[in-house]
């Protein structure tokens, strides 16, 4: 594993190995010698000015060359493909994918995420806050659940995406709810 995927593992006061789930000995992690060697070895062509790099430092090589900033400069801006009420996501957190908050495995979908979580993190006791959760509006970032997994399985059914409007506040969704369902009938 590389430090900062397993980082977080090592922050708890168990630690548990982020692949087997298994209890181990923070002072026992051995670096991969070999693995950094054979990153300090090879060498690559930076994607912006075509400088070979060797692959130990391309990442910082990549955040400092101006021909990639250049280029990430003249990417397209986001258009959406459909008028929507949503606003532009520069200007959102990212709440379609989120880290585990186990492990740090990231990427995760919300569906993937309760999957992850019940597949490999099932008998973890730790107190976590709900990654989801904390992306919405209306999330406490500090607030660590108590059984994280069955937070997962009742609260996490379904996509915010599909039901919420982001750009309303409580009051305002609480309103058109209660005029929708007053129209059904």
């Amino acid at each position: 594993f590389c430090g900062e995927c397993l980082q977080p593992c090592l922050q708890v006061p168990s630690p548990l190995c982020p692949l087997c789930r298994l209890p181990f000995d923070p002072k026992k992690v051995d670096k991969a010698t070999h693995v950094e060697k054979q990153l300090s070895s090879y060498k690559a062509p930076c994607r912006g000015c075509s400088k070979k790099v060797t692959l130990a430092k391309m990442r910082v090589h990549v955040s400092s060359c101006m021909k990639v900033q250049e280029q990430m400069a003249n990417c397209p801006k986001f258009v959406p493909v459909v008028p929507t009420s949503q606003p532009i996501p520069s200007a959102v957190p990212n709440r379609s994918t989120f880290t585990c908050p186990y492990c740090g495995a990231r990427n995760l979908d919300q569906q993937e995420l309760v999957k992850h979580c019940v597949d490999n993190h099932r008998s973890d006791p730790n107190r976590v806050v709900c990654p989801i959760c904390s992306a919405m509006p209306w999330g406490d970032p500090s607030y660590k659940s108590a059984n994280f997994l069955q937070h997962l399985l009742h609260r996490h059914k379904f996509s915010y995406d599909t039901f919420v409007d982001y750009s309303i506040d409580e009051e305002a969704a609480f309103q058109a709810a209660l005029a929708l369902s007053l129209s059904e009938n």
